[in-house]
């Protein structure tokens, strides 16, 4: 059934609507025919306002008329149209939205005076609808102003209407029952209402009160100060207040900005970057800006008190980007602004960000968080910042002279300047990745040029103050040279080693980039100068020449360009010819660099990130991050982000790794987990050694690849072990730290003699197959005479048949394993090769299979047992061989497996083993293979130096 309150509502929203239509034809449309023509800003901005005071109004009255036909609906079928169908019930919040958006258009347009406006082109016109618009309001008097009864006009019928909503509201809310079903709608609507009244009384006194105040302000002022959006708050008029340091003469809040006048200078402050502060006293608080720190003192507690709660809700207001509502601090939200939120902002102070905007996080009015910073110039920034400095990972573009031309830095930033790891990638095309301290290259790092450039180059090495100085290793491509060596202020300066293309190897003293002092060159042929050279390594002065076949000449040496070289002095030719493990030894390099100095800029970092304790902050430093290639961050400014792996993750797994080290301390589970570990680039160890293969490769890759380094690569590949141990109990010690342990005393204090087993027999192994490759061709070309006289014999030795070979070889014929040579019949014993020993000469060739050193000693150890179990087949009985037959057996075995290269192979093993081994078992058999090698390069044991007891047509 229908109550007494329907049928009012009905009658109320009938009667509104016919007013609304009324004042749309009485007062809009003759405001919009009137008004000034938009040939100026400020008439285009009445315009504008005017005609969204007109489009709100049409909403309005198109929400009434829908709300009439809720009400008439329900009271013409009121058993079958429940009260919840009515719009003011089911659509309050609409209702509300729609009511809200025309009292903010018709206060903005008192604001700014547009009805004033309006009527001053029709004024006549305007005294004549006069006593048509006196007859829409109540309580006004003749004497009433045309500017006035507009303003009243627009304004009564809507007050009258809310108020008559909530009383009706009111009286249906009592009159529904309490278990009703629309009960708590009927509730809701009335409260919703009861608070729009209350905005719109708040709201008129803001507009009436902003309005008044254009009056008290210099033409200037009001003109940057008079926007449609802006309201008075307060003034310090009303309550007087000062400021410091700017001295303000009058301060003014509105609900967006703060305002302070000193002369004829404005002073505006977003309300979204404003922080309030409490003061010390009772007059006092504080604001924090992002370029002021105000301190406002009133004369007394009270007037510290308004000015304070004012600011803050109006700070709060700004922040929700909403009027209060219902009214100016009393919404649901709470009435503390947040410490940390997201604003934009211009800086306008002279300094680094002067006419930079920033747009991102703060905190208490500092950049702080995430957030871009972008320069007119089209400088950008796009990072982390900490207490408005940048801090953290960053990308900056930087433009240079020429178009779409950038300076790509994607690095680790602190306070301000870049610090730690970074990638940076110039508008020249070069590129550098490795470490900076405070904005300069320092610590180790790579700077390449561009392929395509007029002198290609390529340094690897350590930086101090954005200059190369320390060891480093550059390559010369247009001049096809290697220096490695000591630098200093950019420049090549003490010892120092220059490798060519063409295998010509020099080392001396460099000073301010040029080689002084006594020096040596080795050539490809391995002569041997001593003595002075020219600044471009030109032989000069007293020196001496040691010629391959021993030879010297010893004098003064001169030439130019052109002219050859020119030398006087004695050539001595009665030296015999030097042996081969005496050229072998020439080594470069060996005590000029010493091996625990080589690469501190490598081992620092990951030493201070675990004596830290593996800090978060410094995770994504250490270990590396993915971004976005400079291509794709020069094509769109506009979007500069950061695409890198989140520090987040690189936390996780740092956590997990440390671990997984306490769960895997038993010798084969730590075997296990240091092999997973060393292969994993996000693990401290796998990036460490990373970086390490990357200075190998720099060093002896290409035209690095010299036999003279054979033994600065040896010492390299033994510290980096050492290197890798020592970060792995750094690590353990963190993980126990984590879980509020210590390591054990036995543990904690490792001697020499652990670490040197651990170092050799767990780590070394491990690490050894990534040095591998650059390696081993350093030990190939330091043998390689060695190794082609060897070959020569294994060529020779090949052509022999078995019995032949074994007899040569003076193996007694009762070990000879006859019976396992199964012939044709058109063969004979004689001319059967490659059959005896079949097992041990297989086994021997897995040698080449591996990169360890105690696995190829291992093969060793299995080849020995597969000759010694075929000998006591042979014999039928378990059989020890001793050295005398062993020794022509292994001969004959190494002669057969044709290993290639076995000169380095012996080399390496012997320089790379465990030094456990010496003396043992794998020593002994190893100076057996070592006997065997050089047995076979011997001039005896060619094809024309054997026995002529046989034809040698019986090979075929």
């Amino acid at each position: 059934m229908c109550s007494a309150e329907e049928a009012a509502l009905l009658r109320l929203e009938e009667v509104f609507s016919a007013t609304l239509a009324r004042v749309n034809s009485l007062v809009l449309q003759p405001l919009l025919s009137a008004a000034p023509e938009p040939a100026e800003p400020q008439s285009r901005e009445c315009l504008r306002l005017l005609q969204q005071l007109h489009r709100s109004s049409q909403q309005l009255w198109e929400v009434t008329e829908e709300s009439l036909h809720s009400l008439r609906e329900r009271l013409r079928h009121p058993d079958s149209t429940g009260l919840e169908s009515l719009l003011l019930l089911r659509g309050a919040d609409h209702v509300l939205q729609v009511y809200t958006e025309y009292i903010e258009s018709y206060t903005s347009c008192i604001v700014v005076q547009a009805f004033q406006k309006a009527t001053k082109r029709r004024s006549e016109f305007w005294r004549a609808q006069l006593k048509s618009l006196r007859q829409l309001l109540s309580g006004v008097g003749s004497k009433c102003s045309v500017g006035t009864a507009l303003i009243q006009a627009l304004r009564q019928p809507l007050a009258h209407h809310v108020q008559q909503y909530v009383l009706l509201l009111l009286s249906l809310a009592d009159a529904v029952p309490e278990r009703h079903p629309a009960r708590e709608l009927v509730v809701n609507a009335a409260t919703l209402f009861g608070n729009l009244e209350s905005f719109m009384r708040q709201a008129l006194d803001q507009a009436v009160a902003t309005q008044a105040l254009w009056h008290t302000l210099s033409s200037r002022q009001r003109d940057v100060l008079c926007i449609p959006a802006h309201r008075l708050l307060q003034d310090s008029q009303d309550v007087p207040v000062t400021v410091t340091p700017l001295r303000a003469e009058r301060v003014m809040l509105f609900d967006d900005v703060l305002v302070l006048l000193q002369g004829h200078n404005v002073h505006t402050f977003d309300l979204k970057l404003v922080w309030v502060d409490p003061g010390q006293d009772g007059c006092t608080f504080h604001l924090l800006t992002p370029e002021e720190e105000l301190s406002f003192r009133a004369k007394d507690p009270q007037g510290q008190a308004v000015w304070q709660w004012k600011v803050t809700q109006a700070v709060c207001q700004a922040l929700r980007g909403k009027k209060d509502f219902p009214v100016l601090g009393a919404g649901l939200e709470p009435s503390e602004p947040p410490a940390c939120r997201c604003a934009a902002h211009t800086f306008r102070a002279e300094g680094r960000f002067c006419q930079a905007t920033y747009e991102g996080e703060w905190c208490r009015g500092r950049p702080h968080g995430k957030g871009t910073l972008k320069w007119p110039d089209g400088q950008n920034h796009v990072g982390d910042f900490r207490q408005g400095l940048e801090h953290g990972f960053g990308i900056r573009l930087m433009p240079q002279a020429s178009e779409d031309r950038f300076d790509c830095y994607k690095c680790h930033w602190q306070e301000g300047r870049m610090s730690g790891y970074g990638i940076c990638e110039y508008g020249t095309e070069e590129v550098y990745k490795g470490y900076f301290q405070e904005g300069l290259r320092h610590g180790f790092g790579v700077l390449e040029s561009a392929p395509q450039a007029a002198r290609p180059f390529r340094y690897t090495g350590h930086w101090e103050k954005g200059q190369r100085s320390g060891y480093g290793i550059q390559d010369d491509s247009d001049r096809g040279e290697r220096y490695i060596g000591m630098w200093q202020a950019d420049q090549r300066h003490g010892p120092g080693v220059v490798v060519t293309q063409a295998g010509v190897c020099y080392q001396g003293t460099f000073h301010a980039d040029k080689m002084v002092g006594p020096g040596l060159l080795l050539s490809e042929d391995d002569s041997l100068y001593e003595g002075t050279f020219t600044k471009d390594l030109t032989l000069m002065g007293k020196g001496k020449i040691t010629f391959p076949n021993g030879f010297t000449l010893e004098g003064s040496f001169g030439g130019g360009a052109g002219r050859g070289l020119h030398t006087q002095g004695v050539l001595d030719t009665s030296a015999l010819p030097p042996d081969l493990s005496s050229i072998c030894k020439r080594q470069l390099g060996l005590g000029a660099f010493p091996v625990q100095n080589r690469w501190q800029g490598v081992y620092g970092p990951f030493r201070d990130f675990v004596a830290a304790g593996c800090p978060g902050d410094l995770q994504e430093a250490l270990l590396g991050f993915h971004v976005q290639s400079s291509r794709e961050l020069r094509r769109s400014q506009d979007y500069l982000c950061c695409a890198r792996t989140q520090p987040e993750d690189v936390v996780g797994r740092i956590k997990d790794s440390l671990a997984e080290l306490l769960r895997h301390r038993e010798p084969k589970a730590l075997q296990r987990h240091l092999r997973k570990a060393l292969s994993n680039s996000l693990h401290p160890l796998g990036k460490l050694l990373q970086r390490l293969m990357l200075t190998f490769q720099a060093t002896y890759a290409g035209v690095g690849a010299n036999k003279h380094l054979q033994g600065l690569a040896q010492e390299e590949v033994k510290q980096h072990a050492q290197e890798l141990w020592a970060s792995y109990r750094g690590l353990l010690r963190v993980a126990f730290q984590h879980k509020g342990q210590a390591l054990e005393e036995e543990e904690e204090e490792e001697d020499a003699e652990t670490r040197d087993l651990h170092v050799h027999g767990l780590v070394l192994p491990l690490v050894l197959p990534s040095f591998y490759s650059e390696l081993f061709t350093l030990y190939l070309l330091l043998h390689e005479r060695e190794d082609s006289l060897y070959s020569q014999g294994i060529t020779s030795l090949s052509l022999v048949p078995d019995t032949k070979l074994l007899e040569f070889l003076e193996v007694q014929k009762h070990l000879w394993p006859l019976k396992d040579l199964t012939l044709t019949t058109n063969q004979r014993c004689s001319l059967v090769r490659d059959k005896c020993f079949l097992s041990a000469t297989e086994c021997l060739q897995k040698i080449m299979t591996t990169v360890d050193p105690r696995e190829k000693l291992e093969v060793l150890e299995r080849t020995y047992g597969e000759i010694e179990a075929t000998v006591s087949r042979v014999l039928g009985r378990e059989h020890k061989l001793p050295m005398d037959d062993l020794l022509p057996l292994l001969i004959y075995v190494v002669s057969r497996a044709r290993i290639q290269h076995l000169g380095a192979e012996i080399h390496l093993i012997r320089d790379m083993m465990d030094p456990i081994h010496t003396g043992g078992l794998y020593d002994f058999l190893l100076t057996a293979l070592e006997s065997c090698y050089e047995h076979i390069q011997k001039e005896d044991m060619r094809l024309h130096r054997f026995p002529g007891q046989w034809d040698s047509r019986e090979l075929w």
